[in-house]
């Protein structure tokens, strides 16, 4: 019963011709070897019809779409799906200019909704994800990080009528302030100035959308468009509505507030003097180096990234297409890998690129795929994510040894330069690391996913691995500690603590207690780990333990409570948050009478319901040492008990224990107690570490 009408070359339509199906579809227009190609105008019976381009019997290229319910879409199109700059009017009226990809809306765009709201930054997968700025009718905006359609991470809130009108500068946490801001008033004239190199200084480093740059990419239309399956329910009801009522009455005057929250609940409140206010925000402006700094431009480490991005980006690329089989013996000769020149013109081989002359060597290429594709890393997203279009980010190092360290834009991995004698260490223990990766799952260990070395013109040697980072996770992270079970020069013996300091040993003054369960198979796991690292000869290394405190008992809303919840895994995984580079078993709730040996998962209202693994996602109770001050810390977290979640991991495994760290042990030994001091054998390193772990994790009779 189907019908064509056109030009025919032998049996197949070619040239101009009407095709009608069955079922009463119709496509009139271009054909090339008896397949739609060129200009044509398709119908469906439903009403929904589209005319542009068609490239072997695909929608492909430009053209416009509209379907049985009267929603238009205008833009570019790949393989039937739309991939490229589009313009999106919808059945309400709501339209969206920006960019789809392979059917999906990512990117930067510009939404506005029928009651005048409009949304410009960036989504993912059709919500309001990355940097942006929301505009409400009634002039209230919010400008910074989004999450999920949330505000989430840093940003800028500025009220036009509620409150008086004001501006809160903080952070936020799945749509609530968590963690520290200041409130200014309307009418602060002497601020004004100062206050605005703040936030100039903060779009540059990246921590705030650049308008000017929005600007500039809605003209191109650059990437982006809403599902119509987001709602904005919430958003709107966020706009001009706060969890802040005290405030609703403020007076003009009212004095600059600097407020810390947790989970939406404010914790404490200090007045600030517009001097003292000045001349905070102009040093912020030249600091502010948090989280990370984006490597732009003129950046000292630019060269450097570029190299590395291009670097990464050809491995991945020319290893992709080899199809993957088991991991051999020669696999783990450092020979294995292969070295490239990278001129700046091009070659052959490489592309064409804005940074110097370099060499590229990548050590043990199949080995490192097969541990990215163990934790089930995507080559696409692995390189997306420390090659795409935003920069890498670099941090201040936290250790002894002068190590770079990059993070990427979305912090999933970690990118280490290594000392020469680490990569040895590294190229050593390879092939018995691969084989503890392998045999236990939920191993603690750093997660290595690729080992490179650049050479650039200019002739100094860069060695980089690129890591897992633990603390991949929407929760905020309050607390981090580096613990090596050792006391000497064990403290951070910093005046200001921050979420981003690294504190140690004696600076710990709380106690973790977990479900007895967890408990057992977490110091099993790191006895198991530790005993890998004393036969390799390892020792210095430390757990890195990352703490997020929910809001206390007594602070929180009797209403909405926002402590730790245990579920039974539910049969949506889809609504799940799984850890970043994550693989092994769920935990099980084996001590509690109400889920029986069920696997859990752990739902924090108000913001998501997280898989619970072994270092990943683990709720605990923590409860401060008696007579322990820790510090500086304890006067931060002045509470005696909380609800945590902890993440955690075993990092800094590749020193061994060699001649230079035994001359270290006899020195030190000398002046201080040996018991004391981090550079001992690793037997009694990790005998040391393990007794320090049992301490920070007691036994727990009552279940959490």
């Amino acid at each position: 019963g189907e019908q064509y009408s056109g030009s025919l070359v032998g049996n197949s339509p070619e040239g101009s011709g009407t095709y009608t199906w069955s079922d009463g579809s119709t496509y009139e227009g271009q054909w090339r070897f008896g397949v739609r190609h060129g200009y044509g105008k398709l119908q469906w019976p439903s009403g929904a019809f589209y005319e542009g381009e068609f490239s072997g019997g695909y929608i492909n290229g430009s053209g416009s779409y509209t379907r049985s319910d009267r929603a238009v879409y205008n833009g570019r199109w790949r393989l039937n799906l739309k991939h490229g700059l589009g313009y999106q009017t919808y059945p309400n009226g709501d339209i969206f200019e920006g960019s789809w990809i392979k059917g999906a809306p990512q990117g930067h765009g510009k939404y506005t909704w029928t009651n005048g709201n409009v949304y410009m930054g960036n989504v993912n997968g059709g919500k309001i994800s990355g940097k942006g700025t929301l505009t409400w009718t009634n002039g209230d905006s919010y400008e910074g990080s989004w999450l999920d359609g949330h505000m989430h991470g840093f940003g800028v809130y500025t009220w036009v009528k509620l409150y008086g009108g004001g501006t809160y500068v903080g952070t936020w946490t799945r749509g609530l302030k968590d963690g520290k801001g200041t409130f200014y008033p309307k009418g602060r004239k002497i601020l004004e100035s100062s206050q605005q190199m703040y936030l100039n200084a903060l779009r540059k480093r990246g921590l705030l959308p650049d308008l000017r740059k929005q600007n500039n990419n809605n003209r191109v239309v650059n990437n982006v468009s809403l599902e119509r399956r987001w709602s904005m329910s919430e958003i709107v009801l966020e706009g001009g509505v706060d969890d802040d009522d005290e405030m609703m009455n403020i007076d003009i005057d009212m004095p600059i507030l600097e407020r810390e929250y947790m989970q939406g609940v404010l914790i404490s409140e200090l007045v600030l003097s517009d001097r003292f206010c000045k001349r905070r925000e102009k040093r912020l402006a030249r600091e502010i180096k948090r989280p990370g700094e984006q490597i732009i431009k003129g950046h000292r480490s630019y060269d450097l990234m570029l190299s590395l991005q291009l670097g990464i980006r050809y491995s991945v690329g020319r290893i992709t297409p080899i199809p993957m089989r088991e991991v051999r013996t020669a696999d783990f000769d450092p020979r294995s890998g292969y070295m490239r020149s990278f001129p700046k013109e091009g070659s052959p081989q490489t592309p064409p690129h804005q940074s110097e002359d370099f060499k590229w060597k990548d050590y043990c290429p199949i080995v490192f795929r097969n541990l990215r594709a163990m934790f089930k890393i995507d080559a696409a997203d692995y390189m997306m994510s420390i090659c795409g279009n935003d920069a890498l980010r670099e941090l201040s190092s936290p250790g002894k040894s002068g190590s770079i360290f990059f993070m990427s834009q979305d912090d999933r991995f970690m990118i280490k330069t290594l000392r020469k004698s680490e990569v040895k260490v590294l190229l050593r223990m390879l092939q018995n690391y691969h084989l503890h990766q392998c045999r236990y799952e939920n191993t603690l260990l750093t997660k290595f996913f690729g080992l490179h070395r650049i050479i650039p013109s200019s002739g100094q040697k860069f060695r980089f691995v690129v890591m897992g980072n633990m603390f991949c996770t929407e929760l905020r992270i309050h607390r981090r500690f580096d613990l090596k079970g050792s006391s000497l020069g064990r403290s951070a013996n910093k005046v200001e603590i921050d979420e981003n300091t690294i504190l140690k040993d004696l600076d710990l003054n709380y106690c973790f207690y977990l479900e007895p369960s967890w408990r057992d198979s977490l110091l099993q796991q790191i006895e198991i780990d530790s005993k890998f690292l004393e036969s390799e000869q390892i020792m210095d290394y430390s757990l890195l333990l990352g703490i997020h405190y929910r809001a206390p008992q007594n602070l929180q809303d009797e209403i909405s409570p926002r402590g730790l919840v245990l579920v039974p895994r539910g049969s949506d995984d889809v609504s799940v948050i799984v850890g970043s580079h994550i693989r092994g078993s769920r935990l099980r709730a084996t001590t509690s009478s109400t889920f029986g040996d069920e696997e859990v998962d752990l739902l924090l209202p108000g913001t998501a319901r997280l898989q619970i693994q072994l270092g990943v996602n683990m709720p605990a109770r923590a409860e401060h040492i008696p007579g322990h001050d820790g510090g500086s810390t304890h006067r931060q977290m002045f509470h005696e008990a909380y609800d945590v979640v902890l993440y955690l991991g075993i990092i800094d495994i590749l020193q061994e224990y060699n001649t230079t760290k035994k001359i270290e042990h006899a020195y030190k030994s000398v002046k201080f107690n040996s018991v004391s001091i981090s550079a001992v054998d690793p037997t009694f390193y990790s005998q040391r570490f393990l007794g320090f772990i049992k301490k920070v994790f007691p036994p727990n009779s009552v279940v959490v």
